[in-house]
């Protein structure tokens, strides 16, 4: 090990250098915990309540999850192995000085609080010393060229690629430049102690602390006596002791909060409530509706948000309304959030009437909320585990009841509310696919069935659809299965109405649903469109207490399950090259996946994955109620950039979804883009009944 000088490596030991070092730091630790908690109070004190603090075991597991090990982060792989070098460093680094402070002044302690008498040997109450303390220098050392890789990385990164998403200021190169001033500054450090001692045990200790060992050897080769190296040792010390002072007690004001903030928004972050489960509309004591147009109106959570937002742009990148080039940008939308609290929130905090902290119509306008098509995207990428897609229905809310939105989507929602359909067609007219004598449907309100047949809006109303939904009730009968629907009483099941903000509207279709349930006898309920099925299984309430919520599955899960129990065969292998496109509210809200590739596959597909598939999906551009509205802010639809990228794939011939609405959207963005020659567009039905 190599040798403590008494001088402390060139510190007057009257100077008590110990002490002055934990004072400084303390004090720097002090300013650091005081800013934080002047700016995390204002959370509290100006955004409403709101119960996060449940389940504290579960929340320190997510913090592991994501704060720690990163693996959102990880998800991407240069930032991802940029960021994850630097962090990890970090946190090793913290670990290592604070094992060594314990390590160092562990007698003392003992000394201070037991019998001096008694205990007599320093040594004794040290535990990293031996093959112990090898290993921690080792750790340390690879870390910090972990460190040096990462931020190199990063220098290049921000300052030569400077890709569009990331936010390019100059307060992200102040804080780079001073992490990267402490790390060099601790490594310099080391290495220069490695110099003046040269002896054995240096040599021993030194094979084991690679980095510092293979610079002490270049001041070496300087000539410099030890007394000139003791000398830039002092000096270079007290720059890395003022560096590290320097970014604590900067940390609360500098890009480097996130560090703190994300680790409280990870632990706050949405447990129990499933990602396809929007929260009610927020009531204040009076029992009367919140709807959120300021700062005022939203939780201490959402305030969060924008606090721990990274400004990384992973949200906008992989945003389907930002990249149709409408206003939106899921980054910029929590940018302009936290910019407005901090510009107003003390004089918010001060007093009741203080500040103006207004949101809706100043700093986030109409045309952003709109252009939301509430695929989850950037709340899935999130490495922070922001709720964009919350925020943004929670304004939406009150933009509808101010009626403040366009021509379509009023006239849609008139229509659902009249006739509980988006088309305005009259209820009877619901079933009028189901006419032909050869289907048979039963009519699960007169007779028991084991599955109800939730058939929806689209698939029921629309001319194009009518044939495939035929197709469907084929397949479920040549598959055995005892089936049934509700005819004229079914009504839209009001996922895209609530996610316009329509709750009075959603509350109203999900009664009238719920009342046509009762009167029907069935076991489980099954529906060829995610959306339906998404707030059919998470949104809606239990329909007979005795037995729970309804199961409820997807086609393709049923599908998939008639085929591996043997109940549909197929009497051909269909040979065609495919891609399959997955549907938001059935992939990235619901996680299914895998069966409605099995199903492919067994009709004798060869599936070919979009580069954009699984929970990185790109969206159609139909959800939250964009199927209802206006597109002139679009520049190219998010369902033509999504032809575009299956048709250049290698050989694909046929596009398969698993949704209505994409089967409406995809059919039309073949024609608009001009490559209806190349790519036919399948419902995932049409092939097995091709194949049966």
């Amino acid at each position: 090990m190599v040798p403590h000088r008494p001088d402390f490596w060139g510190i007057p030991a009257e100077w008590n250098p110990t002490l002055w070092v934990y004072s400084i730091m303390f004090l720097a630790v002090f300013v650091l915990v005081f800013r934080f908690f002047q700016q995390a109070r204002l959370w509290w004190k100006v955004g409403r309540p709101e119960v996060r603090w449940d389940h504290p075991g579960k929340r320190l597991g997510l913090v592991f999850k994501y704060w720690i090990a990163q693996l959102r982060v990880l998800g991407q792989r240069y930032p991802g192995i940029m960021h994850v070098a630097i962090a990890w460093a970090f946190f090793v680094f913290f670990i290592g000085t604070t094992l060594a402070a314990i390590d160092g002044h562990l007698f003392q302690l003992f000394q201070l609080l037991g019998n001096q008498n008694a205990i007599t040997d320093p040594e004794a109450f040290k535990f990293l010393k031996g093959g112990v303390y090898l290993v921690f220098k080792l750790v340390l050392d690879l870390f910090t060229v972990a460190f040096l890789v990462g931020a190199g990385m990063a220098v290049y990164r921000r300052f030569v690629r400077r890709p569009s998403r990331l936010t390019l200021d100059s307060r992200f190169a102040f804080s780079l430049v001073l992490v990267i001033v402490v790390v060099i500054g601790g490594l310099v450090t080391e290495s220069l102690r490695l110099a003046v001692v040269r002896n054995d045990a240096s040599l021993a200790v030194g094979w084991w602390a690679p980095a510092g060992f293979l610079l002490a050897q270049l001041w070496i080769a300087t000539g410099a006596s030890p007394e000139a190296l003791t000398n830039w040792h002092m000096v270079i010390w007290f720059i890395h002791l003022g560096s590290v002072v320097l970014m604590l007690v900067t940390l609360p004001a500098g890009t480097l909060i996130h560090i703190l903030t994300s680790a409280f928004n990870t632990f706050f972050a949405k447990l129990d409530r499933p990602a396809g489960k929007l929260a009610p509309l927020a009531q204040n004591k009076d029992g009367q509706s919140i709807f959120v147009s300021a700062l005022r109106d939203m939780t201490w959570k959402q305030l969060l948000d924008g606090d721990a937002c990274t400004e990384c742009g992973r949200c906008q990148d992989v945003c389907p309304a930002h990249a149709a080039g409408t206003p939106l940008s899921p980054k910029q939308l929590i940018l302009s959030m936290r910019d407005t609290f901090h510009e107003n929130a003390p004089l918010l905090a001060q007093s009741a009437n203080g500040g103006n902290g207004k949101l809706v119509g100043e700093a986030i306008t109409g045309d952003m909320l709109w252009s939301c098509t509430t695929c989850g995207a950037c709340v899935r990428e999130c490495p922070v585990l922001i709720e964009h897609v919350d925020m943004i229905v929670d304004m939406r809310r009150h933009l509808v009841n101010e009626g403040q939105m366009g021509g379509m989507l009023q006239e849609a929602l008139a229509k659902l509310g009249r006739y509980g359909n988006s088309f305005g067609q009259s209820e009877r007219a619901r079933a009028k696919w189901a006419q032909p004598a050869s289907l048979k449907i039963k009519d699960a309100r007169k007779e028991p069935v084991e599955y109800l047949w939730f058939v929806g809006d689209y698939a029921s109303y629309s001319a194009g659809l009518v044939d495939i939904t035929r197709k469907t009730a084929e397949v479920f009968q040549r598959g055995g299965l005892d089936f049934g629907i509700l005819y004229e009483t079914e009504r839209n099941a009001g996922n895209d109405v609530r996610r316009v903000g329509e709750e009075g509207l959603f509350e109203a279709l999900v009664e009238k649903n719920v009342e046509a349930f009762a009167k029907s006898r069935f076991k489980t309920i099954v529906t060829t469109d995610p959306h339906s099925y998404n707030t059919l299984k998470h949104e809606y309430p239990s329909t007979d207490a005795s037995r729970g919520r309804y199961p409820i599955l997807h086609y393709a899960e049923l599908l998939d399950q008639l085929i591996a129990e043997g109940k549909l065969k197929f009497n051909r292998q269909l040979g065609y090259k495919v891609t399959y496109h997955d549907p938001c509210y059935l992939g990235r809200y619901n996680g299914v996946y895998d069966a409605p590739r099995r199903v492919i596959q067994a009709t004798g597909c060869e599936l070919v994955e979009m580069p954009r598939h699984g929970d990185r999906s790109f969206c159609c551009g139909a959800g939250g109620g964009r199927i209802w509205m206006e597109e002139d802010l679009v520049k190219e639809r998010p369902s033509e950039s999504r032809i575009r990228e299956a048709v250049a794939l290698d050989g694909v011939t046929a596009f398969v979804v698993a949704c209505p609405k994409d089967m409406t959207l995809y059919r039309d963005a073949v024609k608009t883009t001009g490559y209806e020659n190349r790519l036919v567009v399948k419902d995932l039905v049409e092939l097995v009944h091709e194949a049966m």
